[in-house]
């Protein structure tokens, strides 16, 4: 996935199915300047992690 449009999904008002290692998550915050994505599992908001917002794909 682009930083744009994962910056596009993290600001919508509807749930847009992502997917991480086959997991899906949530995208928080987009860092477009440096391509990364903060995330969680759906079922786990807890659990945030960093990641490339090439590693994510919209399902």
């Amino acid at each position: 996935m682009d930083p744009k449009r994962a910056q596009e999904i993290a600001s919508s008002t509807s749930m847009v199915n992502v997917m991480y290692n086959g997991q899906d998550v949530y995208i928080e915050h987009v860092d477009q300047g440096n391509g990364l994505a903060t995330i969680h599992p759906i079922d786990n908001p807890n659990q945030k992690q960093s990641v490339s917002v090439q590693s994510l794909d919209e399902a």
